[in-house]
């Protein structure tokens, strides 16, 4: 179960908070993101090892009709999905010891075109990674967890208000 709160204004929205109980809480969230999703945004989740990150992925792919397994792209950097008319990116650039592995890799093709590019540990490829649209920050919160979103443009904004958040 999740409960909805409302966190402190800032410059381009309310940032919505939900409090997430358990792992089915934050697949719901994730589930919650899914039909608001359009072509081209860039998601950030934000939180430490551990914080439900790809488990909200998980909760997002399945709502759009994934059925195949969902990995942390930690290895991999990137785990690609097309689902339900879109193309996801799942990123994570945690084990990159220098930004310019970003650029190396090639990655700056994904980013700006009609995907849809989840990223975890973005400031690792800072400044290369381009901005978020819509930042999803995962932290602990008792048994559970907290999340607090935040929009950082207008599609984001467009984004947060069309999703449905449980609680």
């Amino acid at each position: 179960m999740s409960e909805l709160l409302h966190g402190p204004d800032d410059s381009r929205s309310k940032a919505p908070v939900c409090l997430l109980a358990d792992e089915a809480a934050t697949r719901a969230l994730g589930a919650a993101m899914a039909p608001a999703l359009m072509p081209g945004l860039v998601i950030y989740l934000l939180g430490d090892l551990g914080a439900g990150k790809t488990t909200l992925v998980r909760g997002l792919l399945e709502a759009l009709g994934h059925c195949g397994a969902v990995r942390s792209p930690t290895y991999t950097l990137i785990e690609p999905y097309a689902v339900s008319k879109l193309n996801l990116y799942h990123f994570d650039f945690y084990r990159f010891s220098d930004p310019e592995e970003f650029v190396d890799a090639g990655l700056e093709e994904y980013f700006g075109g009609n995907g849809v590019c989840l990223v975890e540990w973005p400031d690792k490829g800072a400044p290369f990674v381009p901005p978020a649209d819509l930042e999803v920050q995962l932290d602990p919160e008792g048994d559970g967890r907290r999340a607090a979103l935040r929009a950082g443009s207008e599609r984001g904004l467009a984004c947060l208000k069309q999703m449905k958040l449980p609680g």
